[in-house]
């Protein structure tokens, strides 16, 4: 039996719906997998616009961290001790709330230099106790399969953050998408010295931010900025069903590419290095001016603790009043 082009259409067409169908009503049914995602179309970005970070939060902060056999305990209330934006806001219609974070990473983690990808996990805690968590829950009309996820910042989808690189999520979790400069404010960062402590990653590893050792070793050598290497692609993306097409710009996290070399960080944005706090030398992760900002991958096995998100439809959605465009700051 020989069938026509047009009856093979209408076939592909009928399973494809039938198959959608079916999930939608197994979601239904059972309750359970992800909210829809929210339908986009933007292909390009302007800048990300933020919101200004003067106001002050009622709760206080509280962090603690500690070792307990082979583990480091941290634990928050996720409440910065620095000022935030305004929540809710036109592109972030959550309020921020306290939470009882209890996360736990290895003390003495093992590097193993295999690459994997955070996902839509946190990438680790600030030592403030607030999430370093970079992915964004938005994908081209609402694709969550496809690889056309959006990068968080570029502005292509109003997420609105606040002058700290943050927003909140359903639950009232405030969380770091960027470089949080309230935090680095507080610590005292300067180009002129290695970096303070900034945070854990979720496999153990320390997370600095911008500067370090020129030679990795020693102030000997000088301080300088550690740089990303991440370029973004040349070229067009491809422009097909459910591809967006456009120019590479980084509107999309696959916008950007590893370029060995092309830096001073591996593809973790990492590399093994001398600190003030180990002596004795270690791997660390750093914080970047450009992106990827937040490392999105981790050398180590991650704890379990950092998968833990919470449910509810993504951040996002009308409210009234916008956020005034600020120009990024650089350390």
């Amino acid at each position: 039996m020989r069938f026509s082009k047009t009856s093979l259409i209408y076939a592909g067409v009928f399973s494809v719906s039938a198959v959608c169908t079916c999930g939608l009503i197994a979601t239904s049914v059972v309750g359970q997998g992800p909210p829809p995602a929210r339908h986009h179309t933007a292909i390009q970005s302007n800048g990300a616009a933020t919101v200004s970070a003067t106001e002050r939060l009622s709760w206080n902060n509280r962090f603690s961290i500690e070792i307990r056999g082979n583990e480091r305990l941290i634990k928050s209330n996720g409440i910065p001790a620095h000022n935030v934006g305004r929540f809710p806001n036109r592109g972030n219609p959550h309020e921020i709330e306290e939470q009882d974070y209890e996360f736990t990473v290895p003390a003495k983690p093992d590097f193993d230099g295999r690459a994997r990808e955070i996902g839509m996990r946190s990438f680790g805690v600030a030592v403030n106790g607030v999430p370093f968590d970079p992915s964004a829950a938005e994908w081209y009309k609402g694709y969550r399969n496809s690889e056309w996820r959006y990068e968080a910042l570029p502005g292509a989808v109003a997420l609105g953050v606040d002058e700290n690189y943050a927003h909140v999520q359903p639950g009232g979790l405030y969380h770091y998408h960027g470089m949080p400069w309230g935090l680095l404010d507080q610590l005292k960062a300067t180009e002129k010295a290695h970096s303070p402590l900034v945070g854990w990653a979720a496999d153990g590893f320390p997370i600095y931010a911008v500067h370090g050792f020129a030679n990795g070793r020693d102030a000997d050598g000088g301080i300088k900025e550690y740089k990303s290497s991440y370029r973004i692609k040349r070229g067009d993306r491809p422009d097909g069903f459910g591809d967006p097409g456009g120019q590479h710009d980084g509107t999309f996290v696959v916008d950007y590419e590893f370029v060995k070399g092309a830096g001073d960080l591996d593809a973790c944005n990492g590399k093994r290095v001398t600190t003030p706090d180990f002596p004795d030398g270690t791997y660390a992760y750093f914080l970047t001016q450009d992106w990827p900002v937040i490392p999105r991958f981790f050398n180590a096995a991650p704890d379990q603790s950092f998968a833990k998100r919470r449910g509810g439809p993504p951040p996002g959605g009308p409210h009234p009043g916008g956020p005034p465009p600020h120009p990024p700051r650089r350390l």
